[in-house]
């Protein structure tokens, strides 16, 4: 992990008091985040998600994608998305678009937004509202996604 990340993160936790905890850490060791895509691509292949922890206050997943899905934007809950491995073109911010007539969650896009490709290493912070969309996966995408103040379930 990079140094920048370590001391993003590490602020994050000092300024947010929902990030003090008086129990033990929590942890997963690289087998469990495996075997838990593993488990998840037997029902979703296309989006698989390993999920840390999830509490009213944050939630911390590992993330891999396949194909592109819809476009969304949260009511609730800001993401940092930490690319570990594969590439993808990452579109922000701009218009939700859905088709007339409705149609597949896949099929919701974004209009004006900005576009990025992201690689490993590559940070993204997405705030709340905010349309975000990875429209094409050039390899399999894997990220670590922090959310937090997430106060719906």
């Amino acid at each position: 992990m990079s140094q920048s990340l370590c001391l993003a993160l590490i602020a994050l936790a000092l300024v947010h008091p929902a990030y003090a905890q008086t129990g033990p850490a929590t942890a997963m060791t690289a087998a469990e985040v495996t075997a838990q895509l593993q488990k998840a691509a037997a029902a979703s292949p296309e989006m698989m998600v390993a999920r840390m922890v999830n509490t009213d206050a944050y939630r911390v997943n590992v993330v891999k994608r396949t194909r592109p899905q819809g476009a969304i934007a949260h009511d609730v809950g800001t993401e940092v998305h930490y690319i570990i491995e594969g590439s993808a073109t990452l579109i922000t911010g701009g218009t939700i678009v859905r088709p007339a007539g409705g149609g597949p969650p896949t099929a919701v896009t974004i209009r004006d937004g900005a576009s990025r490709v992201v690689h490993p290493g590559d940070i993204v912070l997405v705030p709340v509202r905010t349309p975000h969309w990875y429209s094409e996966i050039t390899s399999p995408l894997t990220y670590l996604e922090v959310r937090f103040d997430v106060k719906e379930r």
